[in-house]
């Protein structure tokens, strides 16, 4: 399988069934078979990837990708075995990051949720428009990409938690403030949002916000 076709989804879809690291192996960059050169695709999407993970609170070093040739066998079992050394240092998902799995898994759900929204975003704002190693590592570390990220996912990605937890039940602003650590002032700001966009319903009697 091309390496191109590993979408957000498969990483984000991986950790949140509880694995503790995810390994992408690829062709090597300007050597594609195809004219489409997935293996930039797979970049992009691991850099990505990478910045939400760590959003989220997961270290994004659970998260690499190499490329290497059919000739390289060598080199992917080196690669390998270092990897799920370092795994293995890391320990089991949650551990290294303080947090329980069950944390983990809830934090990856609301960011899997996000990954139609962030496939547009990466087309219309992180987007690399020459297809080269140098060109993908200045865009994706250099010193604007993360400004740019901060103004596309963070508040994206508190709604989606607060979308999961009233799924379950009603919550008060508060209780929702509490449960995720964030200020009150931005749950409601995000509640006014939700709610404008019909996603939730504020109940009177109950003081507590719902899906709608």
């Amino acid at each position: 399988m091309c390496s191109g076709r590993v979408d957000l989804e498969f990483i984000l879809r991986a950790f949140a069934k509880g694995q503790d690291g995810v390994y992408i192996g690829g062709c090597k960059l300007d050597e594609c078979n195809y004219v489409t050169h997935g293996n930039y695709d797979a970049l992009a999407n691991t850099y990505i990837a990478k910045k939400m993970l760590k959003r989220i609170g997961i270290n994004p070093d659970r998260l690499r990708i190499d490329f290497m040739t059919g000739a390289d066998g060598n080199l992917l079992a080196e690669y390998t075995d270092e990897f799920a050394q370092e795994i293995k240092a890391l320990g089991p998902l949650g551990q290294s990051e303080g947090m329980s799995l069950e944390q983990a898994r809830f934090k990856l759900e609301a960011a899997r949720n996000l990954v139609p929204f962030m496939r547009l975003a990466e087309r219309e704002r992180f987007r690399v428009p020459e297809k080269s190693k140098q060109a993908y590592t200045e865009f994706f570390k250099g010193p604007d990409i993360d400004r740019l990220f901060d103004q596309v996912f963070d508040d994206k990605i508190a709604i989606s938690q607060i979308m999961l937890l009233l799924k379950n039940q009603p919550m008060t602003t508060s209780d929702i403030a509490d449960d995720l650590g964030l200020n009150p002032s931005d749950v409601s700001r995000h509640m006014i949002t939700s709610s404008r966009h019909g996603m939730v319903r504020y109940d009177t009697d109950s003081k507590c916000y719902m899906l709608a």
